[in-house]
């Protein structure tokens, strides 16, 4: 049995992110914003408002789904979405956006399909939870709070219908 239970003030979390963002990015050029589907790609959605940027031409999303490492074992979900990157990612600062950082192999699969796209000048990574427990080393550079969760235990972005978020544990048991 599956039980969910609310335990996060994602709305809280995500301004802290916002935050931490607008201020190391305020004077820094050629920024573009790529959010890992689905989660990630919401905050970057927001994240570039928050910035000033032209959505149209500065975010991007993207689908790891072939690239992750683990992908004969879990095979391939039902959700896939193609990526979308409208800019050119040679010489720009990339803020790459995921919702929960946690083993870092999102996160590396990400950095190799970017890199497909062609060569960022720098690439930063923000997360709005990281709960730690990496197989990888990854590290955020923007993070709103790091958590434990219990073994058995999974923490999902989920946004309503007027666009705010709500963070979600998953517990199997």
């Amino acid at each position: 049995m599956t039980t969910i239970t609310p335990q996060f003030d994602a709305e809280a979390l995500y301004q802290v992110l916002e935050a931490k963002v607008k201020a190391a990015l305020a004077q820094v050029d050629n920024v573009a914003v790529i959010g890992v589907y689905s989660g990630g790609a919401w905050i970057a959605e927001r994240l570039v408002a928050a910035l000033q940027l032209n959505p149209g031409e500065r975010l991007g999303f993207i689908d790891v789904s072939f690239y992750r490492d683990d992908f004969s074992e879990k095979g391939l979900r039902a959700d896939i979405k193609p990526t979308q990157i409208p800019f050119d990612v040679n010489g720009a600062t990339i803020l790459l956006v995921d919702d929960v950082l946690y083993t870092g192999r999102t996160t590396r699969a990400a950095i190799n399909e970017l890199f497909d796209y062609g060569r960022p000048a720098k690439i930063m990574l923000a997360a709005l939870i990281d709960r730690g427990e990496r197989d990888l080393p990854v590290a955020a550079d923007f993070i709103a709070d790091a958590v434990t969760l219990q073994s058995g235990q999974s923490l999902q972005l989920e946004r309503a219908d007027d666009g705010s978020f709500s963070l979600m544990v998953h517990s199997n048991a």
